[in-house]
Formats: C-alpha cells, structure tokens, sequence
C-alpha cells in the first residue's frame, strides 16, 4: 500500500510560518491562489520512495514498517532531496509511542532529525542549489526515507565537507549542547560545567564545547564494568574531571574544588537523586537546567538550595527554540556555522555510531529502545 508523503501537522501546536500552511493545503487537497506549488518539474511522472512509517502509536517495534510513500510535485519554493542518514533519537521512540510533546498525525513516516542532498529546487528557490546538503529547521519532517520534498524553509544548509555522521546528528544534541551552554549563565574561560549523562550525545557535545571555550567540566556517568575505558575516552575529547554517580556524595568532591570552580551550571539528563546532588554542588546563584529524563524520575529540589544558595531551576528544548527563534534566521544560522567550524577544526565529533541499513531498521529501532545505549543508531539510505 503506498501512502500520500506530505509535510507532518504535529498536534497542539501553532507554527505561525508558511510551511505550516503550505503542509496544511496539502493535507487536505487544497490550492492558496498565493502560493505556488508547481515548477518545470511538475509535470514528471508521479515517483515514490522507500520510507519508514507508522500508520498507528505504540511498540516502535511493532507499529513502524517499511514501505513506499508517493513523493508529491516539486513546488515552485521547494525542493527534491536525497535522505543520506537519520539519526534514531529517544525523541522519535517517544513520538512513535504517542508520548512526545508533539505528536503528527498518522499514518506518519519516522525520523525528526538527518542530512539529505538537494537533487531539484523549484523555480523561485534562492537560498539552496542542487548538491547542498541539508538539515530540518523542525522537528516534523519525517527524515526516515530516501527521498523527500521539503520546502525551502524547512531546511537550512551545511558546508558538504565536513563528515556525514557529523552533518546527520548536528540539529539536535550539539544545538542543545550550545545553546544550554550560552544562554543560561555568563560562563568565561576557567570557569566550570557539571553534567549528568555525559556519555550520552548532548554530554559528550557539552564536552567539547566547553573545552573549546576553556570552560572546565564535571562529568558524571553511572558505574559500569568499562568505567576505565568511558572515562578515558571522554577525557580525550576534552572532559576535565569525569565521576561515578557515588562520587557525588563523597568528601573527595571538597578536593577537587580546590583546584576547580565551584560550577556556575548543572546540565541534567536524567532527573530523580541524580540531578538533586548536581545542586549541591552549583556555586551560590547557579543554575539546573534540564533538557532530559532517563530515570524517569522527577527533579526534587531541596528548600536550602533555594532559600540559602538561590539556585536557578529550569527547563531547556531545543524544538522550542527553534520555534520561538524562527523569526531570527540569523541566530541559527549562526549557530550551525560555529559549530560546524568546530567539527572542521576537529573539535566536535560525532558520538559513538552504528551505522544501519533502512532496510535492517528492525536492529536500530531495538538497539536505541534499550537504557542507556552507548552507540546512536544512524539509519543510512
């Protein structure tokens, strides 16, 4: 059975944009006399493509399956692109399950995050030509398949030179990673981080980071068998300390906050005791910010830190972000470019990956829904 492919209208939200209404129009087979949906391409045969879809919520496992979705013309603003590689993140697991924030409408395809090649623009394209790579702007957009038609808007381009892993997992985790590192505390060189889940791919981007800037971190990762190896690996990507989650709670945390700043910042990832012993630690005036749950565990707050140490709690989303900032194409664009600076100048890598076929989606989808998986699952087209 082949599905109509069009842009995703995710549920409870209001996107004030054009995409949004072009996506709308389409859904319901409409036409805006204003809007223009077709170029010299537009008479071509109908095509498809392979895409990964759900058609109801539930088991990833169960619900997601492989089949052909028909591609629609290429408008006069949009363009034809290639899927290269999608990463599969806990976000695209909680929006198969139905328990993101967001949620599209089904049948969707998968996938909020990857880099494609544009293959065709439409007529009244400017910003983007043929061989540009590109990213989603949004979460929404179904990255899951081979072949895609965005708008322009939609998606934002990336300099084709810097690795494929790199460009496919750019959008979220090392977005989240700048912005929670910039827009939160006035941080300066020699001043220091401390994070939970600093294995996990918004950790190992704050890392590295944070050592470009000369910030310090305070790395915190659960006990395991390879703690040795963990904590090696994480220190050559520029961690300043790295810890066991006990380590929190022991009197050799006073020796090491004489020779380091007590952090002005508390990154947490996983709730519960975890993200409690990070505001021990933060400096008088601090700030917890929280951008993930793994223990699925709420955040407990103790009254002494806020009434005796004025700690600072609050949230971070990198999908609303980019939603409030959509008006301000300039600080994202900025953003991407000091970023990708850094992966060319060797200083943000791509986490631990293991690269799947679309076809073997099957093995990435029961990979990533395990805790604490130490390898991004990244589908390639």
């Amino acid at each position: 059975m082949r599905l109509p492919l069009h842009a995703v209208c995710l549920r409870g939200q209001t996107v004030c944009r054009r995409s949004f209404v072009v996506a709308f129009l389409r859904c319901s087979g409409h036409r805006d006399a204003n809007v223009s949906h077709f170029s010299h391409s537009a008479s071509r045969c109908a095509q498809t493509c392979q895409a990964l879809i759900y058609r109801n919520y539930g088991d990833p496992s169960r619900v997601v399956q492989l089949g052909k979705v028909d591609l629609p013309p290429v408008g006069a603003k949009d363009v034809l692109v290639k899927m290269l590689a999608a990463p599969v993140n806990p976000s695209d697991i909680n929006m198969i399950q139905g328990t993101y924030a967001i949620l599209p409408d089904v049948p969707a395809v998968g996938g909020n995050e990857g880099v494609a090649q544009v293959i065709e623009v439409g007529s009244n394209v400017k910003s983007l030509k043929t061989g540009d790579w590109v990213i989603p702007r949004d979460a929404g957009l179904g990255t899951w398949r081979t072949e895609a038609v965005f708008a322009e808007d939609d998606v934002i381009s990336l300099p084709n030179d810097i690795p494929l892993l790199s460009a496919a997992t750019l959008g979220v985790n090392p977005c989240t990673a700048f912005r929670m590192l910039s827009d939160f505390e006035a941080l300066k060189p020699g001043d220091s981080v401390i994070q939970n889940a600093a294995n996990s791919g918004v950790g190992q981007a704050v890392i590295q980071i944070a050592a470009a800037r000369g910030i310090n971190t305070i790395n915190v990762i659960r006990d395991r068998p390879e703690f040795t190896q963990l904590s090696d690996r994480l220190k050559a990507m520029g961690a300043s300390y790295v810890i066991k989650e006990d380590d929190l709670r022991r009197p050799e945390m006073k020796e090491m906050f004489k020779t380091c700043l007590k952090p002005k910042l508390a990154l947490n990832g996983v709730g519960g005791k975890s993200a409690t012993e990070l505001l021990r630690h933060l400096q008088f005036g601090g700030s917890l910010v929280t951008y993930g749950g793994m223990s699925k565990q709420p955040v407990t707050v103790p009254v002494s830190a806020l009434i005796f140490k004025d700690v600072k709690v609050k949230g971070f989303w990198v999908t609303q972000w980019k939603r409030v900032h959509s008006h301000d194409g300039k600080l994202f664009r900025g953003m991407l470019d000091e970023l990708c600076s850094l992966i060319q100048q060797g200083k943000l890598t791509a986490p631990a990956c293991t690269e799947v076929g679309l076809e073997d989606y099957h093995k990435a989808l029961d990979a990533a829904m395990q805790p604490f998986t130490s390898s991004k699952q990244i589908l390639i087209m």
